[in-house]
């Protein structure tokens, strides 16, 4: 998921860190605020496609087992490179990592850009061949300044995983 305009506002920082339950006092100073490490996962919320978010119009259920449930694309994340939904070939979200270039601070404007990464294969015990896919995301200042490189790591099983 890119955004194409991503405001870092020092409110959107107190309100990240409540969510996660950091009481860290620099998240809360609106003259000092700096983000927490994950924050760049709020960019969601400023993308049009992000199919975990209900859209305006449309029923939503939140869990994703129901025809009505879920807004996500048919087609799971992973086959894009990264995260994923469900087991039995249809993705799970393995990984994440985060490279600070600097901190984000409010009055920050960014922007991404997502590419594939890597790919490799490996075998599970429980779940046959295991298919692992890379997103790279980089978050980019008003000047295309790099700030932050996210890196999603997805796998697909061959197979649902049976006990063992």
């Amino acid at each position: 998921m890119a955004a194409d305009r991503f405001p870092i506002e020092a409110g959107h920082i107190m309100l990240f860190a409540r969510s996660i339950g950091d009481a860290n006092p620099i998240y809360y100073d609106a003259e000092k605020a700096i983000a927490p490490p994950t924050f760049v996962q709020a960019s969601a919320q400023f993308t049009e496609d992000f199919g975990l978010r209900p859209k305006i119009g449309k029923r939503w259920h939140g869990s994703g087992k129901t025809d009505i449930g879920s807004n996500a694309p048919a087609e799971p994340a992973a086959a894009a490179g990264g995260g994923g939904r469900g087991g039995g070939n249809a993705g799970l979200h393995a990984e994440q990592h985060y490279e600070y270039h600097r901190p984000l601070v409010p009055g920050m404007v960014l922007h991404s850009v997502t590419k594939p990464g890597k790919t490799w294969e490996a075998e599970g015990r429980r779940a046959g061949k295991l298919n692992f896919s890379e997103s790279i995301t980089e978050y980019y200042d008003e000047d295309n300044n790099l700030v932050v490189t996210a890196r999603s790591v997805g796998v697909r099983t061959e197979r649902p995983a049976t006990q063992g």
